[in-house]
């Protein structure tokens, strides 16, 4: 299977650059596989297409502000450090721009020496590991000092953090949000649960591995970054009962398809674990445990819209994704909504 079969012309212009003033107010495209029809709603129309008894699967992650702009010690230079991975206490993998003034020994100010970061070694792919100096608590100094990792197509400057987060982000380790989740407000999802909706929460913490270009035409040559995931055994449990009931098991995003299928057993069934997945889904992929899938309008050629188009078929896949394009939905992060029946 070919990069280029999953290639669409998007329009500059659709790329949503700001959420909206509602969350719920999103467009929200409708697909089912058994007839293949198309319907156009808002998100908010959602609980129509969910029963008493299914499952929605979220992905509570939180997003850090991981972004931090600082200042090379000596040259005063400008340096973005985006922090990718936590080693220890103080101690994180790094994205560092530009690489060329942050070699080994490089000491980095952040917020008038707030936060200083020094290099301490270079790892695969030119990352940076970086060792922090503080006082108190370093959530609190990354709280006060940091920006939201906003994907390079956002250009425009998000005025509220807490857009960049799910109403039930919960448990911090993200560099980008997941976003199929942003389109749920609080009122929506006590609305749901009213209807005897059950709510499974997981935990996939989305490195930017997830969102980087695929760089090889022959997309099984592709390799996924690692993701850390955590399932307890409350939603292991509401998944399995769910199940066994017959109702449906509804995934929020693909970072909740991502961590279902990689802890499901054959029967799909899950146990409570956590560990590290690099599960890439693409056509061919027989789903386990994910029933439905709610889902943002994705980059071409990207991962995310394999995942997509292993659930349904590619063609039509692209398909809708044109009519999209027609109806002018806003797409990627900020954008508007699919749902997959």
């Amino acid at each position: 299977m070919q990069l280029s079969d999953f290639y669409y012309d998007l329009p500059e212009e659709l790329i949503a650059q700001d959420p909206l003033l509602k969350r719920s107010d999103s467009k929200l495209m409708v697909l089912n596989r058994e007839d293949d029809s198309i319907e156009h709603k808002h998100f908010r129309d959602i609980k129509d297409y969910i029963k008493p008894g299914d499952c929605l699967v979220i992905n509570d992650t939180k997003v850090l502000p991981a972004r931090l702009i600082g200042s090379k010690e000596g040259t005063g230079a400008s340096i973005e450090v985006l922090l990718l991975k936590r080693h220890d206490d103080k101690t994180w993998e790094t994205l560092v721009k530009p690489g060329k003034k942050a070699r080994p020994g490089a000491r980095i100010s952040f917020g008038d020496g707030k936060l200083i970061g020094e290099v301490v070694d270079v790892v695969e792919e030119g990352n940076r590991l970086v060792r922090f100096e503080y006082e108190g608590i370093f959530e609190e100094v990354l709280d006060e000092l940091g920006q939201m990792p906003l994907p390079p197509y956002i250009t425009h400057r998000l005025e509220d953090k807490n857009r960049y987060q799910t109403v039930y982000a919960k448990h911090t380790g993200s560099a980008a949000a997941p976003t199929a989740g942003l389109h749920f407000t609080d009122e929506l999802l006590e609305e749901l649960t009213s209807m005897g909706v059950k709510i499974a929460r997981v935990t996939l913490h989305v490195g930017l591995g997830t969102f980087r270009p695929v760089k090889v035409e022959n997309i099984l040559e592709h390799h996924m970054h690692s993701e850390f995931y955590m399932i307890d055994e409350e939603a292991a449990n509401i998944i399995n009962e769910t199940k066994a009931n017959g109702g449906k098991i509804i995934s929020v995003g693909t970072t909740s398809t991502r961590t279902l299928e990689t802890a499901a057993a054959a029967d799909g069934t899950i146990k409570p674990c956590s560990g590290w997945t690099e599960i890439f889904i693409y056509p061919g992929y027989k789903f386990k445990c994910v029933d439905r899938l709610i889902t943002n309008f994705h980059l071409p050629e990207s991962t995310l819209l394999m995942l997509v188009s292993a659930l349904y078929d590619r063609e039509k896949v692209l398909e809708a994704y044109k009519v999209a394009v027609d109806e002018r939905y806003r797409f990627f992060s900020f954008g508007d909504a699919m749902l997959i029946l």
